[in-house]
């Protein structure tokens, strides 16, 4: 594995994507497990002193964001889902934010996509992403494809990622994903937080 923190000054930023309640509870019988590695890796990013930045999909009461052709999101419309002011849009507590933690709200899959993330980015000179969202074939995907053409160094935390089908996200973490990211695991990504200390 490529030491990530080998350039040790480089600004980093932790980026949780879509941890939220519908998102955690489509996991199943791993949600427990995924829940501890996030809060774990969660906390050392804390203690490294990184830049926390949450990442959430919601939608306007009515879906005014999406439109019919889009097949993902059409699918939710009039069901409720992702639906902001619902329970199942927030964050779920075992990994929510802290106080000057920044929270994302976008309108499609990936991160960057209808949001200021970018921005936040910037303002702080980061250009190290560590990334771990719910699902890997969808927020995390996009998300990786997008920072990788703005040429950010990235991290993929891959068992703090999750998808329905354990298929696609083996083969996005393994085969797909290490042509621009450093895919670990969160005990070697903890492992590198304490060889910083």
């Amino acid at each position: 594995m490529t030491d990530i923190f080998s350039v040790s000054n480089t600004p980093t930023a932790l980026l949780v994507m879509d941890y939220q309640n519908d998102m955690v509870s489509s996991t199943g019988e791993k949600k427990e497990a995924l829940l501890e590695r996030a809060a774990n890796v969660l906390q050392a990013a804390r203690d490294a002193h990184f830049t926390i930045i949450y990442v959430v999909v919601r939608f306007r009461e009515g879906y005014p964001e999406v439109n019919p052709r889009n097949r993902g999101f059409s699918a939710i419309r009039g069901m409720g889902h992702l639906q902001e002011g619902q329970p199942g849009t927030e964050i779920h507590p075992r990994v929510a934010p802290l106080p000057g933690e920044s929270v994302v709200t976008k309108r499609r899959v990936g991160a960057f996509s209808t949001t200021d993330l970018e921005t936040l980015l910037k303002a702080r000179d980061i250009t190290r992403l560590i990334m771990m969202g719910i699902a890997t074939s969808g927020v995390v995907l996009s998300t990786v494809r997008w920072a990788a053409d703005m040429d950010y160094e990235l991290v993929v935390v891959e068992d703090c990622c999750a998808d329905r089908d354990e298929e696609v996200h083996r083969v996005l973490t393994q085969k797909v994903f290490p042509r621009q990211a450093s895919v670990i695991s969160s005990q070697e990504l903890l492992e590198a937080f304490q060889s910083r200390m």
